[in-house]
């Protein structure tokens, strides 16, 4: 059995070779052809003169800009750097690895294109008109490590004025992952929904569009006792209700949760909790064992902090916590957006939605819940993994449903062409990675790294391909 030790050594084992592998690729994605090039005289039809035809034919009708050119599978990945990650305003050069990663799930994971772009301006305004004016070129917009509570502002504002849709990651796309995990781990451990106390560590973007998921789904918010940096909230918090113009997010769980007024920290915010849920700052050390003890008998913990959880999952065990989840997907139970975006874009690109809802969201949440029970729930498996490929055609086609449902959709298909067309994408995604591995086009990973198999080959042999 390893030791406490042992397993932290383990745990920071990823970030050591991570540098390495970097340095080895020079990043992780690059742009690859998908027409076929026979000789130079082929430059005729996808170039001059021949591409003018193309360029009249959008310009007479605009909708034709889906099916003359990639908009219908490409999105932007925008981010100003104010917030990556656990690693705080690290800034927009800095923060280009994690877009690139972020490029990488969507394409392996979704057979989605996805370009990153680092804006180096922390302005607001600045910000939406940058996106604004990116439009033509994309079919929709991922938002990616911003700061609070400019996320709110930059988020409300898109999407309110975009003709493609805008999504926050950090917000909905965790708040989706987040409720999926929830309703598993209590159908796990028996626990009704409507019953338990649920403790939220943190309130971010994360926690904020978390809380809003979790009253969608039917929670009562007087189940809910939250607390941020300055300690719980409530509606005596003044300092929240004097700037509330700047955090009305933050106003309104105070004034809704937390009918006892319960003051403190995250102690007393745990006390007696069946749930913690927290997205707050990168540990160990945040949530301490001891605060753990004080929860309810079977306690759920979601610690998700990013890059290290706020309480190691052996030292929540130890201390009597029955289900742990975090934010890695090198420890059990992940829950993490990158379980929910590549479904869900996929899905909107599909049935070209006009916009990503909190139905079509909660759509997804619902159906990777479901996936997870078929597939057999435990207390160290309350959702699917990534590696669990059939999981994303089953979330795209939920969302391309809903949105159909709701008047969103401008594309209309059955469930099983949804997914037939997400299998397609994903599946011609995962095999180019394949063949230009096994060609030599990409090098293998070096042999002393963890986890150093070729996943496109995994992935090929799970869909018949191998």
């Amino acid at each position: 059995m390893p030791t406490p030790k042992e397993l932290e050594a383990k745990a920071n084992k990823p970030a050591e070779e991570s540098l390495r592998l970097h340095a080895l690729y020079q990043g992780k994605i690059q742009v690859a052809l998908k027409c076929p090039i026979g000789d130079i005289a082929d430059f005729a039809y996808w170039y001059t003169p021949g591409v003018a035809a193309p360029c009249r034919a959008i310009q007479a009708d605009p909708a034709r800009i889906y099916e003359l050119t990639n908009k219908s599978n490409m999105i932007a990945i925008v981010s100003d750097g104010s917030r990556v990650l656990g690693l705080g305003n690290i800034g927009p050069h800095a923060g280009l690895p994690v877009m690139e990663g972020k490029a990488l799930l969507f394409k392996y994971l979704g057979g989605v294109d996805a370009i990153p772009i680092c804006l180096a301006t922390q302005d607001r305004q600045e910000f939406v008109r940058t996106v604004q004016l990116l439009e033509p070129s994309f079919g929709g917009i991922n938002l990616e490590d911003i700061a609070q509570p400019r996320c709110f502002r930059i988020l409300d504002e898109l999407r309110h004025s975009m003709p493609i849709p805008v999504w926050h990651d950090d917000q909905q796309g965790t708040a989706t992952a987040l409720l999926a995990g929830l309703i598993g781990a209590l159908k796990a451990v028996g626990k009704p929904i409507g019953s338990v106390k649920i403790a939220m560590i943190g309130m971010g973007a994360a926690n904020v569009a978390s809380y809003r998921m979790l009253k969608a789904y039917g929670i009562d918010p007087r189940q809910i006792v939250a607390c941020d940096t300055q300690g719980t909230l409530h509606r005596n918090r003044r300092d929240i209700e004097n700037h509330q113009s700047e955090f009305p997010e933050k106003w309104a769980v105070c004034q809704e949760t937390n009918g006892e007024a319960v003051a403190g920290g995250i102690a007393e915010t745990l006390s007696c909790a069946d749930v913690c849920i927290a997205f707050s700052s990168s540990g160990p050390g945040v949530i301490e064992p001891s605060w753990v003890r004080l929860m309810a008998k079977d306690p759920i913990v979601f610690a998700c902090a990013n890059p290290n959880p706020e309480i190691w999952p052996w030292d929540a065990k130890e201390a009597g916590a029955r289900i742990v989840a975090t934010g890695r997907s090198d420890f059990n139970n992940q829950v993490n957006n990158s379980l929910v975006f590549p479904g869900i874009f996929r899905g909107t690109l599909d049935s070209r939605a006009v916009t990503i809802s909190d139905e079509m969201a909660m759509a997804a949440a619902i159906e990777l819940a479901k996936c997870a029970e078929e597939h057999g729930l435990s207390e160290d498996a309350i959702l699917p993994t990534m590696a669990d490929w059939w999981l994303v055609p089953r979330v795209a086609a939920a969302t391309a449903m809903k949105a159909q449902e709701s008047g969103l959709a401008r594309v209309i298909r059955s469930r099983d062409e949804y997914i037939e067309s997400a299998m397609r994408r994903i599946q011609d995604a995962q095999q180019t990675l394949h063949v230009l591995t096994r060609e030599g086009l990409i090098a293998p990973m070096p042999a002393d790294c963890m986890g150093h198999a070729d996943p496109a080959l995994t992935a090929a042999k799970h869909h018949g391909n191998g």
